[in-house]
């Protein structure tokens, strides 16, 4: 405590989520959590590297983001083989989940079976990696 970095909890701590079964009613005996909620705590290991955008489109659905959703990208991670990235490629801003084959890499979305290769003439930066991904209830 007291270096700066953020406290995240572990899955298995008390705080103000815990598994909930979709079914019944809860218990009025159950204790009360008094401590407020802090999303910050909850949802974000980086405060300063990270940062949330809205998602414009429907290309990766498979991932669980979809049109309007609200995602928290970590700019101080390394996107590795399979992560959700959000990257500029060519001028456009894009959300697609990261490939590496054989010291090449490339961009895979919904909207194809195949990755879409980078070439060293490609015009890329990649942002940072998705962490999580917000939506309302539909």
């Amino acid at each position: 405590m007291g270096t700066g970095e953020p406290v995240v909890p572990e899955p298995s701590s008390a705080g103000p989520v815990s598994a909930v079964q979709a079914m019944g009613f809860p218990s009025p005996a159950r204790d009360y959590y008094d401590a407020g909620l802090d999303l910050n705590r909850l949802l974000i290991t980086d405060r300063v590297s990270s940062f949330i955008m809205r998602v414009s489109g429907n290309s990766m659905t498979s991932a669980g983001i979809y049109d309007g959703d609200e995602i928290i990208v970590d700019r101080a991670r390394i996107p590795k083989h399979g992560s959700v990235v959000v990257l500029r490629h060519n001028d456009q801003l894009l959300v697609r989940r990261w490939q590496l084959e054989q010291g090449r890499a490339g961009l895979l979305s919904d909207e194809s079976e195949d990755p879409q290769w980078l070439a060293e003439a490609d015009d890329v930066e990649v942002f940072g990696l998705v962490t999580r991904c917000l939506h309302y209830v539909r």
